[in-house]
């Protein structure tokens, strides 16, 4: 018999709270020259935003039960076409936030993945084409969908953002904020706080109500090396970036 369910969903968020780079507050407080993120960017690019919902569309083709199936299914409309915010493919307004921020379509062409880059979306592909389907749903959206405040998104969810909370949170974006990119490019991050507080519910959901005594270790298991494989990601991004420790820390 496995675990109590609030037991493994709390493991689970126990993981997803080490999902925090050392580098972090070094891109969050603006103290990287705009020109200098552009790795960053090209690396999220490359790894998982590009390919995202065809991630998603490889666990959906395991066959899942039905429920997860409308759930994975509505999941990738909205990130393929952004049919539920009335916005356009995720993929696409990333382009246009690039675009904001000064840099072409063509620098996201072609990118070469960093070697721990390149190990990170490895683990990705290996999850999504691989049985069973729950460690996929769990590596894609349980992880790279989460973040370290997967517990207090959680518990704020019965709030729906309001239009005027999502302007704020425009307005406060790191890129808003320290390099004057104009908050029209940032459709994403408005798209993003409009939907995904039902993509987390779903997330959950997917995986505590179909997670087994056998796929129980395998799911952990996933997001152990997810968290793993992402901080050393990070790591690569944060000195192809230019960032070491010392300016972090400051």
């Amino acid at each position: 018999m496995i675990d109590s369910k609030d037991a493994l969903r709390e493991r689970l968020l126990v993981v997803l709270e080490k999902k925090n780079h050392w580098a972090w507050p070094a891109f969050a407080n603006g103290r990287v020259p705009l020109p200098n993120l552009l790795p960053h960017f090209q690396q999220e690019w490359a790894v998982y935003v590009r390919d995202f919902p065809v991630m998603l569309a490889r666990v959906l083709g395991h066959a899942p039960p039905a429920s997860v199936c409308a759930a994975l299914a509505e999941n990738i409309y909205e990130e393929q076409t952004g049919g539920i915010s009335k916005s356009a493919p995720h993929p696409e307004l990333f382009l246009r936030m690039m675009e904001g921020c000064g840099f072409s379509r063509a620098q996201f062409e072609n990118v070469t993945l960093l070697p721990s880059a390149a190990a990170y979306r490895a683990f990705l592909d290996r999850a999504s084409w691989s049985t069973p389907w729950i460690v996929g749903a769990a590596a894609l959206t349980l992880f790279v969908e989460g973040s370290a405040n997967e517990r207090r998104e959680l518990a704020a969810q019965h709030k729906p953002a309001a239009a005027g909370e999502i302007t704020k949170a425009i307005l406060r974006h790191p890129l808003a904020r320290f390099h004057g990119v104009a908050p029209t490019a940032l459709e994403l991050v408005r798209v993003h706080k409009l939907v995904e507080g039902g993509h987390r519910t779903d997330a959950w959901e997917m995986v505590l109500g179909y997670v087994t005594t056998e796929t129980e270790p395998m799911v952990e298991k996933a997001l152990s090396e997810a968290l793993s494989r992402w901080l050393a990601f990070r790591d690569d991004v944060a000195r192809a970036c230019g960032i070491d420790e010392k300016l972090a820390a400051k």
